[in-house]
């Protein structure tokens, strides 16, 4: 049968944009901060009143509080920034108002009438007065992760049953009665911490230090830690010194390099057996640590300098790494200091491999973040024009962002960017594209990172990429500077990644394959590697079991024969 013309208008996305006109009749959510909950906050050494963030989360399911249900695919919300909220005032969250944004849903008119879940939540900002003459008010880390859901400090009324007809203009009162209670914390250094016998045992270490270049930047006291994975005979062999992988990533808590556990198990997946392992007279003889460097934008600053974020990179070189090597039997030489890590811990395995060549001796990046920004997820920052939708003047398609290795889509470009900014605009999300934008863009005029693209419409600013391109761009940066550091990162360069990355990163790591073929004197000597069909996050294929995923246990001993395999002994 002949098909007719397809005339069936495919709209845009419209999460988050606001109408420039409130509903003409809408609910609306009175917020109260109970005088308790504000000596609480107050407490924790948070001002009060508070400047911040109110939401209201409601949801359909009672099971769980509506705001550990909330996300890329979760409950509608919305949040509005608050100012000078003291114990017993009032906020109205208007959802109809056009300082009020909405995830998943623009706007309350769209939510079916009927009883719903719901709670209201407060995000707890600090001021922050920067060496570089700026003025930001964000959440301060406080061990969540920078999840402004869980993060200590932050607040929330009691989930109740409420009646919402989006036709009404009722007032839905809420008081904020809870205070987020501090998180166990992380041992502070000084001396060595050992770790609690009961899940880690006389291996694990943890410390804490005041950065001086990070106080300085920020413009309060701001601390870097590590946790140290100590090698079975570290305590029999008093005399023995030892070399270092620093495992590099995400905000690690309590948790110890690798997942390390005095438990039987030892782990799973990749890390299955690891621990028993790590304990054998068998196993290479070496320190793990992980870094502990989050801040006001997300759970690790990538340790490298950056406008927005602050020195990190030379916190992490010039006073974490000493202050270990002090307290530790650590070999101060770069060979002995290799790095490795997967997803924003694989970029930064190869960014400060790159960005400090002679301070490291090799780094292993898995399904590592863009390392080219000709793929920044699936946008071509430098040529395409709109990183939401891509088509023809009369047929826009919708970028994706998240894909199962199938193929099947999880999420658009649209859709994650909308929730980060519902959640925090300006980058105050704690969200991936948050610290992205703030690690790679200079400071815009408000003090914030210049948005690479308008949030609301997709339209990429092509300076602001410009200067990701000249500062940030990995590939960029080797194929315009290998005549320096050729010489110190040949051979040290080892990438592994998925070719069904479940955010198109592998397509990056080939850009960067490619370049790197193309250079000489000297050679490379950079290996990469692709799992077929393998999602994120693939760290290799076993180099003894044909066919099988690198473990754990095998990766370390892959380290310590590329340590020997240069020469190298201890």
């Amino acid at each position: 049968m002949k098909r007719s013309p397809l005339l069936i208008a495919l709209p845009l996305l419209a999460l988050g944009c606001q109408s420039s006109e409130a509903d003409p009749a809408s609910p609306n959510f009175a917020i109260s901060l109970a005088p308790s909950a504000a000596e609480e906050i107050a407490s924790l050494g948070l001002t009060v009143p508070v400047t911040g963030r109110a939401y209201v989360v409601i949801s359909r399911n009672a099971e769980r509080e509506p705001r550990l249900q909330t996300g890329l695919r979760g409950v509608p919300f919305w949040g509005m920034e608050v100012r000078g909220l003291s114990g017993g005032g009032e906020v109205l969250l208007d959802p109809g108002s056009e300082d009020v944004i909405g995830y998943p849903l623009e706007s309350i008119t769209e939510l079916p009438a009927g009883e719903y879940t719901a709670q209201a939540f407060l995000n707890v900002f600090t001021t922050f007065r920067r060496a570089d003459g700026h003025t930001v008010e964000m959440h301060l880390n406080s061990g969540a992760g920078q999840s402004p859901w869980r993060a200590p400090g932050n607040a929330m009324s009691e989930p109740k049953v409420v009646s919402i007809d989006p036709g009404r203009d009722d007032v839905i009162p809420f008081e904020v009665t809870q205070v987020i209670p501090p998180i166990e914390p992380v041992p502070e250094g000084g001396t060595l911490q050992q770790g609690n016998p009961s899940d880690q045992g006389d291996l694990v270490r943890f410390v804490k230090i005041r950065s001086e270049l990070l106080s300085e930047f920020w413009g309060q006291d701001m601390y870097i830690g590590a946790n140290i994975l100590l090698p079975s005979d570290y305590i029999s062999n008093p005399n023995r010194n030892y070399p270092v992988l620093f495992q590099t990533g995400h905000f690690p808590g309590r948790r110890a390099p690798f997942g390390y556990s005095d438990e039987a198990e030892g782990g799973r997946g990749r890390g299955a057996g690891f621990s028993e392992y790590w304990r054998s007279p068998e196993s290479p003889k070496m320190i793990a640590v992980s870094v502990r460097d989050a801040n006001p934008f997300y759970d690790t600053g990538h340790s490298v300098n950056s406008a927005n974020v602050g020195p990190y990179g030379d916190a992490f070189i010039q006073e974490l790494i000493p202050y270990l090597e002090s307290e530790f039997r650590m070999i101060s030489e770069s060979w002995a200091r290799v790095l490795a890590g997967g997803s924003t811990g694989g970029w930064e395995a190869l960014a400060i491999q790159i960005f400090f060549p002679d301070d490291f001796g090799g780094t292993w990046g898995w399904c590592p973040d863009p390392v080219d920004f000709h793929y920044y997820q699936i946008v071509n920052v430098y040529e395409d024009d709109n990183a939401y939708v891509s088509g023809s003047e009369w047929v826009k398609v919708e970028r994706p962002n998240n894909r199962r290795p199938d193929g099947n889509l999880v999420s658009t470009m649209r859709q994650e960017n909308y929730y980060e900014r519902a959640v925090g605009p300006d980058g105050r999300s704690g969200g991936q594209w948050a610290i992205w934008e703030a690690l790679f863009s200079p400071v815009g005029p408000d003090g914030y990172a210049a948005p690479i693209w308008d949030r609301v419409t997709g339209e990429i600013d092509h300076e602001v990429a410009e200067y990701w391109r000249e500062n940030w761009d990995l590939t960029h940066y080797l194929v315009n500077n290998w005549r320096t550091v050729g010489q110190s990162l040949a051979g040290k360069i080892h990438v592994a990644t998925g070719d069904m990355d479940s955010y198109y990163l592998n397509n990056a790591t080939e850009l960067m394959e490619e370049a790197l073929t193309g250079l000489s004197n000297p050679a490379p000597q950079a290996t990469f590697e692709y799992g077929r069909k393998k999602p994120h996050c693939w760290i290799g294929s076993s180099p003894w079991r044909p066919g099988e995923d690198l473990s754990n246990s095998e990766f370390i001993q892959i380290v310590d024969q590329y340590w020997r395999g240069r020469g190298r002994s201890w």
